[in-house]
């Protein structure tokens, strides 16, 4: 029954080589779920507060979205294994500082330091991996099956993820959840960067190459997709909603005497928007993306509208599931958005703007929903969240053209006379 259904990614992966490269981009970017609360549970541990962890862990994801792209655009001008390498073994060196200066209960610079450096270095796996799809398919329709199971498998790291870090550190010793990312993604990293048959060639600036790629090539101006112009606030004020939303679940269940459940309503929410991406990449759309991007968006915001409204968990975790179904969706449809204006010499780039975006988002939204759940409770926190899902879907309708309008314009050019 279900072979029928998942045909797309079967598909996609009887391609030589695509299996070993997702599963190693999987493995390696489990530390984006794990190494900001890993942060914060060594930290807490060890000097009794969360105030030191809680900025240190900022600090880490404020370096990662102002560094991965231009780690990004290096790999795209030098190729992914040349950069990857010596950034993953920063990371791991970055990583083992930290752990060493928490435990040696060092000055709280070295903290903030060595978190930063860390995060800075973190690989953007996931932009990598989606890059070599590109490569792989392109101008090819099953590019959205393997799209759709990238942003599946990104929901099972951010399921999984927090689980284990959150189980090692607690059960096993304060820093074995930051230790197990570091690891974790140093395997995955040169799992990935030994596979060399499937990795992207680099291209110039001056060698356009043909169909999508050289309707990336004409793109003027910084930035290396137009569309990034409506995309990357649009995506960061997701981030800022997607921490409101964890950060009230947590104070919403405490408010009822079960903290502990917390936990698995955000599982639910996270296995909602798996279920849904894993629904949408089976199905071949008429609908333009932008299209779908705003619809998807305007409903994921719509559910999240109603969180302040429910009476119990209970209800909580039902309404999660549902308004979790159109997330995946969303984020695929930016992604492939981004990836029909890029050009092939910046895209790793263009989609590691889109993580750079939701980090700020998700730096700038935990302060400020902290602030709101201690002065008015977590109701007014999901206010806030929606508040902010409301920002983006209206962002989104009002650049709608422009994302629309470089896929008309490619259309036009190719058209004869």
């Amino acid at each position: 029954m279900l072979a029928r259904p998942l045909q797309p990614y079967r598909d996609v992966f009887r391609i030589p080589g695509a299996w070993r490269f997702s599963v190693a981009g999987v493995i390696g970017r489990m530390p984006m779920s794990m190494f900001g609360l890993g942060t914060v549970l060594l930290i807490s541990a060890v000097t009794g507060g969360y105030g030191v962890a809680g900025a240190v862990s900022a600090a880490g994801s404020l370096g990662y979205a102002f560094c991965s792209p231009l780690v990004a655009r290096l790999v795209d001008s030098q190729g992914q294994r040349r950069v990857l390498l010596p950034l993953v073994t920063v990371f791991a060196a970055a990583t083992a500082a930290l752990i060493a200066a928490v435990q040696a209960h060092a000055p709280t610079w070295v903290f903030f330091v060595a978190g930063m450096v860390a995060g800075s270095a973190m690989p953007s796996l996931g932009a990598m991996v989606r890059a070599r799809w590109s490569m792989l398919l392109a101008d090819s329709p099953r590019l959205h099956a393997a799209f759709s199971f990238e942003s599946v498998a990104d929901e099972l790291c951010f399921i999984l993820g927090p689980a284990a870090v959150t189980l090692l550190a607690t059960e096993v010793f304060p820093a074995a959840g930051v230790g197990a990312a570091a690891v974790l993604c140093v395997a995955g990293s040169l799992w990935f960067a030994a596979q060399r048959s499937t990795e992207p060639a680099v291209i110039g600036p001056d060698r356009p190459g043909k169909g999508r790629q050289a309707r990336g090539a004409t793109i003027a101006g910084g930035l290396p997709a137009p569309g990034l112009a409506v995309l990357a606030p649009v995506y960061l004020l997701l981030g800022a909603m997607f921490v409101s939303v964890d950060l009230s679940t947590v104070a919403f269940a405490q408010h009822f005497g079960h903290k502990p459940l917390a936990g698995f309503i955000l599982a639910t929410y996270a296995f909602g928007s798996a279920t849904g991406g894993l629904w949408y990449g089976t199905r071949q759309w008429q609908a333009a993306a932008e299209c779908r991007f705003a619809v998807t968006l305007t409903l994921t915001a719509l559910g999240v509208g109603t969180f302040a409204a429910m009476p119990n968990l209970i209800a909580l975790a039902c309404v999660a599931y549902l308004s979790g179904l159109t997330i995946a969706p969303t984020l695929i449809a930016g992604v492939s958005l981004l990836e029909a204006q890029a050009s092939p010499a910046r895209r790793t780039e263009a989609i590691t703007w889109l993580s750079s975006a939701i980090a700020v988002g998700v730096a700038v939204g935990a302060s400020v929903t902290g602030f709101v759940i201690d002065a008015h409770g977590p109701r007014v926190g999901y206010a806030f969240a929606a508040a902010c899902g409301a920002a983006s879907a209206a962002t989104c309708l009002l650049g709608l053209r422009r994302l629309r309008a470089p896929a008309a314009a490619a259309q036009r050019s190719q058209t004869p006379g």
